[in-house]
């Protein structure tokens, strides 16, 4: 449902008189503030964003520094809690919705990189940005009048950084559209444990001038739900040369490690190769990060991220594929069986070669496409180049079908 904003009363303090305040909303860049001064306004004022309504664990934090340096890129705003908890702030002024997609993925590689850190490395870049000596955070809490314990402060900290434990906040003039396909990025970002929250800022002026900003909660994050990929019947995903092979040995040689390494990078290669040239007509689809092991998902919106797309790759088989999942139980399959309705338009869209089927327990709508050798550069191509068209027809054909019967589910 659309938002609607009425307009505000004015009544006097005898309650004698009511009347409808002048205030006029000047929209999306119509206030003519710079993103620097969204930064400032963040600084100076952490008080204005509605961090307790987002999670309460990160209430009342203490502002640290602006364009804080990361090996992802500078952090607009970087506050911590008197308990050791971190706050990334990105600003935002939109303008279009690629805009949007790509402030997520950004703020996520700044909680990525931070969560490589110690705390002895955030004091040293902090430092550095304020051109201060010492423990700088824990100064600045205790200048804000937080009586903490520098070694408890310390190993919380590092504890916090080390398990992805932050706060990330989009903060935008114009957070208006396709909100919700921001829950479909984050399924593949489970990895920290963090809480993200959208805060829109709106600006409005009065008639003698002056201007008002009302930050408001547009969305906050739920507890992430693990997908469970089930393929169609007769392939496998998860074999052993497929297994993600991240975590090193305590014994582990040189050698291994640079052959762990060395197919690590060549499967990732495989997915950052795909998502490089995939052109996805759909502005508001998310895209899912690369990865290691033999598939990838393309999130559709459902609560829970309960329905998706699955993209894959079978490396003993040669074969790449693609086809509609979702959770057991779950709105995802109550989307998806809905889809029955439009198994002919589907089969028209997306040609007679795929397999759609409403008849089973689960749906099925899935194609496969097999070479000769996936190892070969032109085999590889040639399927990484399938995989591109098809996925954004897929995309075309499915998403909005799903959304549509999501909206229709939520009403009933």
């Amino acid at each position: 449902m659309a938002r609607q904003h009425s307009t505000p009363l004015i009544i006097s303090s005898d309650r004698k008189s009511v009347a409808a305040a002048s205030l006029l909303e000047l929209g999306v860049g119509g206030h003519g503030m710079t993103e620097g001064e969204v930064q400032d306004l963040v600084h100076r004022f952490p008080s204005c964003l509605p961090i307790a309504e987002i999670d309460p664990l990160f209430a009342n934090p203490v502002p640290v520094c602006r364009e804080l340096s990361t090996p992802a890129g500078p952090i607009d705003n970087f506050m911590i809690t008197p308990t050791g908890l971190p706050v990334l702030v990105e600003c935002k002024l939109w303008r279009n919705p690629e805009g949007r997609r790509e402030v997520v993925g950004q703020i996520l590689d700044y909680a990525k990189e931070l969560a490589r850190w110690t705390s002895s490395d955030l004091q040293r870049e902090a430092g550095r940005r304020n051109g201060v000596d010492g423990n700088v955070l824990l100064d600045l809490v205790r200048a804000a009048g937080h009586e903490v314990d520098e070694i408890g402060f310390n190993d919380a900290l590092t504890l916090n950084l080390r398990r992805g434990r932050f706060l990330l906040l989009i903060v935008g003039d114009g957070i208006r559209v396709g909100v919700e396909t921001i829950a479909e990025y984050l399924q593949g970002h489970s990895g920290l444990h963090f809480t993200l929250g959208l805060v829109e800022l709106p600006v409005y002026q009065l008639a003698d001038g002056a201007r008002i900003v009302v930050p408001r909660v547009l969305a906050k994050t739920q507890t992430l739900v693990r997908s469970v990929i089930e393929v169609p019947e007769g392939f496998v995903l998860a074999e052993g040369e497929e297994e993600e092979e991240t975590s090193p040995s305590l014994l582990e040689t040189p050698e291994k490690r640079a052959g762990r390494e060395r197919r690590n990078a060549i499967r990732q290669g495989f997915w950052k190769d795909f998502l490089a040239g995939l052109h996805l007509d759909d502005p508001d689809q998310m895209r899912p990060p690369a990865s290691l092991g033999g598939h990838i998902v393309f999130k559709f919106g459902a609560p829970g991220g309960s329905s998706w797309l699955t993209v894959y790759r079978d490396m003993r088989a040669n074969r790449v594929g693609i086809f509609l999942s979702s959770n057991r139980n779950s709105v995802g399959e109550r989307a998806s069986k809905a889809l029955a309705a439009h198994a002919d338009e589907l089969a028209d869209e997306l040609g007679r070669e795929v397999t759609i089927d409403f008849d089973r327990e689960r749906p099925v709508v899935e194609q496969v496409y097999s070479v000769q050798d996936l190892e070969d550069p032109e085999d590889r191509a040639r399927a990484i180049a399938w995989l591109q068209e098809r996925t954004n027809a897929f995309i075309n054909a499915l998403r909005p079908r799903i959304r549509s019967a999501l909206r229709d589910l939520a009403e009933e």
